[in-house]
């Protein structure tokens, strides 16, 4: 039986960071993202009200600044080995993040099967964000659970890598998981523990695991 190996993207496979606050920092914008961030992980704002804020911020941004905030991101290192191991394995990897899709989705030029985030308009922005594309850490279960049917698995196949309070839904469904640099959240709901900065290092914990 294959396996279903699930990435959270903002504080996982962005070590310290996250997307909205990469591509922020590309505008100039880095005292506006970091107020922003402040009231979301202390859950005063929920996601479709960040998102909606993120929307506004961004008015002038351009392909050009996704560009720019993709290349330059802290992505841990060996991210693509990771996941070029996984498929020579005959297994899955998926990215799931509550970031803005236009910048998951580029993820999958690294290897992975299916990248999913928030849906956004197209950039540059004309179109008003829909409130209802925006995922929260439900969200992230339905969509795992969407791939599994997809790729003909189940929960039980599932290996769910995060670091904070969006991804507790996922790891309380899932047999495996990998905190990874993760906060207080997530303390005692992981099956392993990684910290630094290499998912090599992070995948090896549960590679040989069936």
């Amino acid at each position: 039986m294959t396996r279903l190996h699930l990435f959270d993207l903002d504080g996982t496979l962005l070590r310290g960071s996250a997307a909205t606050v990469e591509i922020s920092r590309q505008l100039g914008l880095d005292r506006e993202i970091a107020e922003l961030e402040r009231d979301f992980v202390a859950r005063r704002t929920e996601p479709a009200e960040y998102a909606r804020r993120v929307h506004l911020l961004w008015a002038e941004l351009t392909e050009a600044h996704v560009d720019a905030a993709f290349r330059g991101a802290p992505w841990l290192s060996r991210i693509r080995e990771t996941w070029a191991e996984i498929r020579d394995r005959g297994e899955y990897c998926a990215v799931v993040s509550l970031s803005p899709s236009f910048f998951v989705e580029r993820l999958t030029g690294w290897g992975a099967h299916a990248a999913h985030g928030s849906r956004f308009p197209v950039v540059p922005f004309t179109e008003p964000l829909d409130p209802t594309g925006i995922l929260n850490s439900a969200a992230k279960v339905e969509i795992a659970d969407r791939l599994c049917g997809q790729f003909g698995l189940t929960r039980a196949d599932c290996v769910a890598y995060g670091d904070s309070l969006s991804d507790a839904e996922l790891f309380g469904v899932v047999p495996v998981s990998v905190a990874v640099n993760a906060d207080r959240h997530l303390a005692g709901l992981a099956t392993h523990t990684y910290v630094g900065r290499d998912l090599w290092d992070a995948y090896e914990l549960v590679r040989g695991a069936r």
